[in-house]
């Protein structure tokens, strides 16, 4: 059975607040013990909040190093890229913005790059934070042919690569590099994607969805931040 704790706010700028107050805690905690973070960070359009308030936050930036969750086979100049709108946020804040995807229509060797890429990195992340939309995706994991393979993938798989759509591939973290975190912290915004991440929880491991299939591995308790 999934542990799941539920945050509801009245307000975005109240959900926002506690969400980069909660990361802020985890980044200092994480830099007191072992002198260094490692943060997996989504990128989308309702993130942006988090991260303008994560960046005014006084903390050990310099210690500080940020990959994406998942990215798009984009160059790092399109404004689609993930790391970019991570690099904008928060290097100015002193943070270490890492990229992970590469401009590389081959998603099997872009993913293969991806994983060659975090290896260098000391692992676990202290943190990996999770969107999930409507449809229950979540860190680029969508329903398709290369969902299975991102969700069975060795423990010692970082990274793999994925299909997305028809115009990019996309690389994304594996549900094991996902699960390996330290705290794991979900956002959700609106009461749809309320009701598709309760009905994943629900189902455990019967879930069709990418969200219910990631957490019905899931050991450690999980923070649910969300407003209507």
């Amino acid at each position: 059975m999934i542990e799941a704790e539920w945050w509801d706010y009245d307000s975005p700028d109240e959900w926002a607040e506690a969400v980069a107050g909660d990361i802020g805690f985890i980044v200092e905690s994480a830099t007191d013990a072992r002198d260094a973070a490692l943060l997996a960070l989504p990128s989308g359009a309702e993130c942006t909040p988090v991260l303008k308030r994560l960046a005014k936050t006084k903390l050990p930036w310099k210690k500080v190093a940020v990959i994406p969750t998942d990215d798009r086979l984009v160059p790092v100049s399109d404004e689609r890229s993930a790391v970019r709108a991570l690099a904008a946020a928060l290097i100015p804040a002193g943070a270490r913005v890492l990229p992970v995807a590469t401009d590389n229509p081959d998603v099997a060797l872009a993913g293969n790059a991806a994983d060659a890429r975090l290896q260098d990195l000391p692992w676990p992340p202290d943190l990996v934070w999770l969107t999930v939309d409507g449809a229950g995706n979540t860190a680029g994991l969508t329903a398709g042919p290369d969902l299975q393979g991102a969700l069975d993938a060795p423990k010692a798989r970082r990274a793999v690569g994925l299909r997305a759509d028809a115009d990019d591939g996309r690389v994304s973290l594996t549900r094991s590099a996902i699960l390996s975190a330290r705290t794991i912290l979900i956002t959700l915004v609106g009461e749809d994607a309320r009701q598709v991440l309760e009905r994943a929880i629900a189902d455990g491991h019967s879930s069709k969805l990418p969200i219910g299939r990631v957490l019905a591995e899931a050991e450690q308790p999980i923070d649910i931040h969300w407003y209507a």
